[in-house]
């Protein structure tokens, strides 16, 4: 090499090649330079049309993340990204469904705590445990806690939880507009899902009444349609003698004796020609000597037992059709803890069956089946062994015990479930979308024409948003539910637990001619279903917020 050519030599300074490549710090690396370059966000400076927006159902925050949750969420990502790339500015926030059920649990278990609504607030309250390494804490083990207490625990619990789903989101690099976060027990969220309940309330689409409903008796709550799970269950048939008033027998069978004191009347089918010649006569039903009609209805089965079956109130759906049907008494005896009821009823007038009852009172549905299957055996009243079977029984999607069916008052939001015009109505705005894929178009619109009650949204639950709602008291202290209490919007969201309604004051709290709260909770898909009203600021004051609805709503995608 010549001098010349040693002069254009150059000296890099290179640097050692590591002995194994990795990428450790690159995504905090990345995440910062999204975040600083506003990469993700949605900017609002444009029409219009030039906007995809894009509603998030928000994940519940009440455990650990897993693989199906970045499934489901990867293929919206991919649209979000998509729809940046053809130019559009992408509205695509992110929320945490942090009330309801699931919630309560786990801060039970993590805290070792329950609900005791007679105790008063305690501002210095400690939980007893910090997180219970996964292990469930027993109901007798757990310290009773205020309704406030709780749910201040519940928000803390939820609250740790919502930083670290959030950090899993970031980490994966979805590209989420982190500067448009929400959380279900929000206020703002709150707010728009009381206000929404109060302007349906004045449109007559909310109501309430004392109607036979879905109860699940370990977490003390009715349950909706939508949340209902039918599992196979075993029993066994029990073939029972009615008589009539000469004593001659007819045959039923039943999986429930132990709902007898409840039956209301037999039901056959009204082309069953076995019991044609019976409608409209009556018969006495065993150990309570209470007379009842049989009647025909078209639901009944030919084929399934005996064909004809007792109608108690309330032993499942079908008792509640042929009850509402037919016009017949309510004669209920189930407990909302799942224990026959104290007071021997009134309806049973003979000497004997009040006596068969007070052995069942208090007792469990197992107990007193044991008790009244023993009592027809002995009486001649029931032919043959109990025979095995296994049934499709409903079940709260959480819960592992068959549900029961009872009276209560309750809230219900018209869905179509008793409206057929409605119904119609929403098969046709169902229309108005674009389902991808298509089938899931037809699943809608059997879902809809499914629906055989409307929404039942209140829960006997403690986190989640209150039913905005007083009720006065008058000068006897009884509580009129027909004339609730309503704050003005204005005054939204309230906890009615807490807050006065106008005109009162707190020392006139339960106290006659006073007022008394709303107790219950709402449905935690009361506010997810809301989702597109509060990302998008709906009825929300101020300029910024007005402009924020008006460029993004109605939506433009909703993943599900």
């Amino acid at each position: 090499m010549s001098e010349q050519d040693n002069n254009t030599v150059k000296h890099a300074h290179l640097t050692p090649l590591p002995n194994k490549v990795g990428v450790d710090g690159l995504e905090d690396k990345w995440r910062s330079n999204w975040d600083e370059a506003k990469t993700y966000a949605f900017h609002n400076s444009r029409d219009r049309k030039a906007v995809y927006s894009i509603d998030t159902p928000p994940p519940t925050v009440s455990g650990h993340l897993h693989v199906g949750h970045v499934f489901s969420y990867t293929h919206t990502d991919v649209i979000a990204r998509y729809k940046r790339m053809q130019g559009f500015d992408v509205f695509y926030p992110m929320g945490w469904d942090d009330n309801g059920l699931p919630t309560e649990r786990r801060v039970q278990n993590y805290y070792g705590v329950r609900v005791d609504t007679s105790l008063k607030y305690d501002p210095d309250f400690k939980p007893p445990f910090e997180g219970t390494e996964g292990k469930k804490i027993e109901a007798k083990d757990q310290v009773p806690v205020s309704r406030q207490n709780f749910i201040e625990l519940c928000e803390r619990l939820t609250s740790q939880d919502e930083k670290l789903f959030e950090a899993l989101w970031r980490r994966l690099g979805l590209s989420v507009d982190w500067s448009q976060t929400y959380h279900t027990i929000g206020e703002q969220p709150r707010r728009v899902a009381q206000k929404a309940f109060l302007r349906n309330l004045a449109r007559g689409e909310a109501y309430q009444k004392d109607a036979p409903g879905l109860w699940d008796v370990t977490f003390q709550t009715a349950v909706a349609q939508a949340e209902l799970e039918a599992r196979e269950y075993p029993g066994f048939y029990h073939k029972i003698v009615f008589r009539f008033e000469d004593g001659t027998p007819i045959y039923i069978e039943t999986t429930r004796p132990e709902l007898l004191a409840a039956c209301t009347s037999l039901i056959a089918h009204p082309d069953d020609e076995r019991y044609k010649k019976y409608f409209g006569q009556e018969v006495y039903s065993p150990l309570f000597k209470v007379k009842v009609p049989i009647l025909a209805h078209p639901a009944a089965q030919m084929d399934k037992g005996a064909g004809i079956a007792m109608c108690c109130t309330f032993g499942d759906v079908t008792d509640v059709e042929w009850w509402r049907d037919l016009s017949l008494p309510t004669r209920p005896i189930i407990q909302r803890n799942g224990r026959i009821v104290m007071t021997t009823p009134d309806w049973i007038t003979d000497e004997s069956g009040r006596e068969m009852f007070e052995k069942i009172a208090g007792k469990t549905t197992f107990s007193a089946r044991k008790e009244v299957v023993e009592a027809l055996q002995a009486a001649g009243d029931m032919e043959g062994e109990p025979k095995p079977t296994k049934r499709m029984t409903n079940f709260y999607e959480k819960g592992d015990k068959p549900l029961e069916i009872v009276t209560s008052r309750q809230w219900y939001l018209k869905n179509g479930g008793t409206d057929e015009k409605l119904n119609a109505e929403l098969i046709e705005r169902g229309k108005e979308l674009n389902f991808h894929p298509d089938f899931m178009r037809v699943r809608y619109e059997n879902w809809v024409h499914g629906l055989n009650g409307d929404w039942l949204i209140s829960r006997q639950r403690f986190f989640g948003v209150p039913f905005p709602l007083w009720y006065p008291v008058n000068e006897n202290g009884e509580v009129d539910y027909e004339h609730p209490l309503t704050p003005s919007e204005d005054r939204l969201p309230i906890d009615p637990t807490i807050d006065v309604p106008e005109g009162f004051d707190e020392s006139q709290r339960d106290q006659p001619n006073g007022f008394t709260a709303e107790q219950d909770i709402m449905d935690t898909w009361a506010t997810s279903s809301l989702t597109p009203q509060i990302v998008t600021r709906w009825e929300e004051p101020g300029e910024e917020n007005q402009a924020l609805f008006k460029a993004t709503f109605p939506m433009d995608l909703r993943p599900q």
